[in-house]
């Protein structure tokens, strides 16, 4: 059989289990099984595929048909101008959160050292790229998760930024190490009895620590801001990812721990999601 007639094989066990993008994520499994990239496929769709990687390429199908998201299935996911590594169970990189790099690199222009917190640092998507646009920054990055940690310190020696940025095991409540020129966070803020209605892929899959924002959504945001307001040096600016609905709640609470708003960014989807915001 060749990549052509297997990736269309593929693509109709997805679409049979009404897996979206079918064609793409067949494509992106058959690169990720014949380790070449997606330009390769579809330049040599005519090549054989030997028997070992057929079956190998009907075992990634068959995980995707499960829901299983591809980010988790190639271990790998692109996010600003990166490929990070990716691996169960730690949060997948949305594009959405691009908002908090565009957004430090926005605040930042006149800046040339600056002493940078990630709270809640997953698989360290947001600070790595911003460690590698400003040579000069240093970062840290705080995780109750200690898979999250090896995985960011992985992607910071693959970025070659592991040099400049500290790692931390820690709840946020519990840290009290320095003082920081820019803090960014992307906390869990989807509230619990909305999960379960959460697409299949992100439900079932990815890890409940990252996305249970309590009750209202607001538990873990309300503890990163009154954190951040102790841990962030004067004037120093405050970058938080929010759910759709919480701006105005979200902009309350930053306001009554001293924070002055700068400005509100909205996603690809035209939904409030970027809170910028400076300690005053």
């Amino acid at each position: 059989m060749n990549i052509n007639l297997a990736i269309n094989e593929g693509s109709k066990i997805l679409k049979s289990k009404f897996i979206p993008n079918p064609l793409l994520d067949a494509e992106i499994l058959m690169a990720k099984t014949i380790n070449k990239d997606r330009k390769y496929i579809l330049l040599n769709n005519s090549d054989p595929v030997n028997k070992t990687d057929l079956n190998n390429f009907y075992k990634l199908i068959e995980q995707r048909s499960l829901g299983n998201p591809i980010a988790y299935l190639t271990k790998k996911k692109s996010f600003w101008n990166s490929e990070f590594f990716i691996v169960k169970d730690i949060l997948i990189p949305r594009p959405d959160t691009e908002l908090i790099v565009e957004s430090v690199l926005k605040s930042t222009k006149q800046k040339s050292k600056i002493n940078i917190l990630d709270i809640g640092v997953g698989s360290g998507c947001i600070i790595v790229s911003i460690l590698k646009e400003r040579e000069n920054f240093r970062g840290t990055g705080i995780d109750l998760s200690k898979k999250c940690l090896i995985l960011s310190k992985k992607n910071a020696i693959a970025h070659r930024v592991s040099s400049r940025l500290k790692l931390y095991k820690s709840d946020i409540d519990k840290f009290n190490l320095g003082k920081y020129d820019l803090i960014v966070s992307n906390p869990p803020y989807i509230k619990t009895c909305k999960l379960k209605y959460l697409e299949r892929d992100v439900a079932e899959f990815e890890p409940r620590l990252a996305l249970d924002g309590g009750l209202d959504g607001l538990s873990e945001i309300r503890k990163v801001i009154k954190k951040s307001s102790e841990l962030i040096k004067k004037n120093g600016k405050f970058i938080l990812e929010i759910g759709f609905d919480q701006k105005n709640k979200v902009i309350n609470l930053l306001k009554k721990e001293g924070f002055y708003i700068n400005s509100t960014h909205k996603d690809l989807a035209n939904n409030d999601r970027c809170i910028v915001s400076t300690k005053i």
